[in-house]
């Protein structure tokens, strides 16, 4: 009688998944340390940071020749400007022997290493061999034709992070970073049973009664899209005793069993009967207020689900995706599901080649309600890339909009389709512009730890700035100094941002140990003696970024040997400096591990973060501050070299 009111007593769907998950565990299982070759399809366990520059050299993205940019000035076709060629040919794989000084050239191939000095490349198209002279007839600018080192991925950059499902764009990115065994989450072993005497295996013969088993294979393969492993068990007939020794083998072997038929009342369904004699806690749930579904079975012992799912196969699907595809997920280390199209609005305008259909990867950002218009999507399309040689850019991208061969142009506010790369995409639930910081990579590993799905676009700060006052980012992480007041950030704060309070880093110089030309232990005073040394190469950064700012304040208007050559993040400066394919150059603290380098403190300086007060109130954001008060992180943090306040507070502009 007491087993009969349980079943009568069916309650609400939300009360039946909070009552099942409390009593189950929803975490990852163990690590496994795995080849590379058996990889896809698996979860990552650990954070995969890079132990080598892609690329590993500066290369050549062209046939050419090996010039300094400046040399090429005002060449046309009528009238080359004449260089003197050097008596060396660069294929790919070998090493450059000369160094490139004005008026010199090299030919090199597709592929090939950059040699010391030079700063562009002169297509083959573009130029002509006249004895030992070589004929340019267009100009190039600085990085024309280059693919500089660590530009696409920085020795010690974090590529992905723990959590992250690898398909073939991960994998790829692991190969190019020549990575063999990585650790991933063990798969969590399901034990599939079917039941009932009506059941038969597809291909025996179908007899008057019987039904094929589908919800055996349905469920199996369900399993396998979401990062599990099926352990198929066959069909079981009305035979309790027979029932109950397979339910126990299984819970031996498996982390989560499951049944499909026989959870009713009818007479012949024993499913039920079986599960009620499990303890630990045994049944949870039997009924819940669906339809289809109703008379799910949800028990549990020793920590591991046992569920009884409806023998029909829509009740059955409908139920496992309700309630047990979000337990094999998170036990896989797999995020929540998401569509595979979803219409947005593109960020900015975007031009295409008429004639070619185009495809734009892009990254997506959710619209706060307040700012979305009745008419308007509520996602944002971002597009992103950093070249057809980029291993990256699939991995940093949500999906991807068409773009029909017969257009030219679309307009930023367009409506677009991105088709998904992945069914499991779903939009960044924050999304980061600015400068780049050792700091954040550490924060956007605590807010995947979090639930929390952060995407970072490393533009500069003075970029970042604008696309948060624009509504294409959450937030930006930025730096920027004010020369009048001596302060960092507070004055660039306008009606409608507010600004969270970051930390401190120091920037400084960077140089090999043991390099003559750098003598002494203040900053300020070798970049005063080198910059005007010719001998001397220094490694710049983007226009935009704080660091940038800091470093013209530096050089008062001097033009250093390499100053054209500028790099969008800290960790390339180093790699640079590290290859000697630059001497100098001035980054952050955090990055400076390497034992032959050499950091000379410059400048204390504020890393905050600027944000809209329109999504101040989204849960990532709140999640964000959180994270930045938290003592445990300011002490990760401490240990890279960056410092936190005691706490970190808000500030909002004047209205």
């Amino acid at each position: 009688m007491e087993q009969q009111k349980q079943f009568l007593d069916v309650i609400d769907r939300d009360l039946a998944k909070s009552r099942f998950e409390a009593e189950i565990s929803l975490h990852p299982l163990e690590e496994e340390f795995i080849d590379l070759h058996l990889a896809l399809g698996r979860v990552l366990s650990r954070d995969v940071v890079a132990k080598v520059n892609v690329p590993s050299f500066d290369r050549s993205n062209l046939d050419g020749f090996a010039v300094k940019a400046h040399d090429t000035i005002g060449a046309e076709e009528h009238t080359p400007i004449y260089l003197q060629l050097q008596n060396e040919q660069i294929a790919a794989g070998s090493t450059p022997t000369l160094e490139i000084t004005k008026g010199l050239a090299t030919p090199l191939a597709t592929g090939g290493m950059l040699p010391r000095g030079a700063d562009a490349i002169v297509m083959i198209e573009h130029a002509d061999i006249h004895n030992d002279k070589l004929m340019v007839f267009k100009p190039v600018s600085p990085g024309s034709g280059v693919a500089f080192a660590g530009t696409d991925v920085s020795s010690g950059e974090t590529i992905l992070y723990k959590g992250d499902l690898l398909t073939s764009r991960e994998t790829g990115i692991l190969a190019a970073l020549g990575e063999v065994k990585i650790q991933v989450w063990r798969r969590p072993k399901i034990a599939i049973l079917s039941t009932g005497n009506e059941i038969i295996a597809p291909g025996e013969a179908m007899q008057p009664g019987f039904v094929y088993d589908s919800n055996a294979r349905i469920i199996s393969d369900a399993v396998k899209e979401l990062g599990g492993q099926p352990i198929e068990l066959g069909i079981v007939s009305d035979n309790l005793p027979h029932l109950r020794e397979k339910i126990a083998s299984a819970l031996l072997s498996a982390d989560m069993v499951l049944l499909s038929g026989g959870t009713s009342k009818g007479q012949g369904d024993l499913s039920y009967q079986a599960i009620y004699e499990l303890t630990d806690p045994g049944v949870i749930v039997h009924g819940v207020a669906l339809k289809p579904g109703k008379p799910i079975c949800l028990a549990a012992t020793q920590g591991k689900p046992v569920v009884v799912l409806p023998g029909f196969p829509t009740s059955a699907i409908f139920t496992f995706h309700e309630f047990i595809a979000p337990v094999i997920r998170q036990l896989s280390g797999l995020p929540p599901t998401s569509l595979s199209v979803e219409t947005a609005e593109l960020a900015v305008r975007v031009n295409s080649d008429v004639g070619r259909t185009e495809f734009l990867l892009v990254r997506l950002l959710e619209n706060p309600p307040e700012d979305t218009e009745y008419h308007r999507p509520t996602l944002t399309a971002y597009p992103i890339g950093k070249g057809s040689g980029s291993v990256t850019t699939f991995s940093h991208a949500d999906g991807f909009v068409r773009i029909d061969r017969h257009v030219e142009l679309l307009e930023a506010g367009s409506e677009v389709q991105v088709q998904l790369l992945s069914r499991d995409t779903k939009p960044a639930d924050l999304v980061i512009i600015g400068s780049h910081c050792a700091g954040l990579d550490l924060l956007i590993s605590l807010l995947k730890e979090k639930g929390i799905q952060a995407r970072f676009m490393s533009v500069g700060s003075a970029a970042g700035l604008s696309a948060v006052k624009r509504g294409q980012c959450d937030i930006a992480g930025i730096h920027l100094f004010n020369i009048d007041n001596n302060t960092y950030n507070h004055s660039f704060m306008s009606a409608g941002l507010s600004l969270i309070q970051g930390y401190r880093r120091q920037q400084g110089l960077l140089f090999r140990k043991n390099d003559p030309r750098f003598q002494g232990n203040n900053a300020k005073q070798i970049i005063s003696k080198i910059k005007n040394d010719p001998s001397c190469l220094m490694i710049n950064r983007n226009t935009g970024s704080g660091t940038r700012i800091l470093i013209d304040q530096l050089l008062d208007g001097s033009i250093p040997n390499g100053y054209l050559v500028q790099t969008s993040n800290h960790r390339a400066v180093i790699a640079a400096i590290q290859q000697n394919r630059a001497d100098w150059g001035i980054a952050i603290q955090s990055v400076a591990d390497d034992d032959n380098i050499v950091f000379l403190p410059i400048k204390d300086e504020n890393y905050d973060f600027m944000v809209a007060d329109s999504r101040l109130h989204k849960k990532s954001i709140q999640v964000f501050i959180e994270l930045l008060n938290d003592k445990a992180t300011q002490a990760s943090l401490a240990s890279i070299n960056i410092q936190t306040d005691t706490s970190t507070g808000t500030f909002f502009a004047d209205k």
